[in-house]
């Protein structure tokens, strides 16, 4: 795959370290873990069954996660940062099914990270952090990307569900 034209005077690398910083570990590091402190959060063993589900989720989300950064990076040619956003529209991978397979990523990450660590506090910041990414993606995201990408955002958007992923990959079925 191509890799995206460098901005002038910052490495690939670098544009990526910042929103990787900025974003996620925020989200899903930083975050959470205030949350524990301010919760006087004290560790305890978990149930086999559940430590087994929230490393298989952890995993899962990690891996889509770092998929469509990559993604993001070689045909979008962007960033998931708001100041390098891609350049094209990503349509590929888990993209087929899911037109926020990254916030998915994340959700499950959250939901992984309260199994682990036993945690109706992590639950408790993974449901307002969906509450605001609820009314954030129609209200702003979505208003962008229509704007950047016009009719093939619109006939994605039409097709491919913002949450819940469709059973087949959509392949950009024509308009009727």
């Amino acid at each position: 795959m191509p890799e995206p034209p460098e901005t002038p005077g910052v490495p690939a690398k670098r544009r990526w370290i910042i929103p990787i910083l900025v974003l996620p570990v925020n989200g899903v590091i930083l975050i959470p873990a205030v949350v524990l402190w301010l919760s006087g959060y004290q560790w305890r063993a978990n149930a086999p069954l559940l430590t087994v589900l929230g490393a298989a989720l952890l995993c899962a989300g990690l891996g889509v996660a770092v998929w469509t950064m990559r993604l993001f990076h070689t045909l979008g040619q962007g960033t998931a940062a708001p100041w390098e956003p891609p350049k094209k529209l990503v349509v590929a991978g888990p993209y087929c099914y899911v037109r926020n397979p990254m916030l998915s990523s994340v959700f499950v990450m959250l939901a992984a990270e309260a199994l682990l660590l036993n945690s109706w506090a992590v639950f408790a910041w993974l449901a307002v952090f969906f509450a605001l990414n609820m009314a954030y993606f129609p209200l702003v995201e979505e208003k962008g990307l229509e704007r950047r990408f016009g009719d093939d955002y619109r006939n994605y958007k039409r097709h491919v569900p913002r949450l819940v992923p469709r059973l087949t990959p959509w392949r950009g079925e024509p308009e009727q």
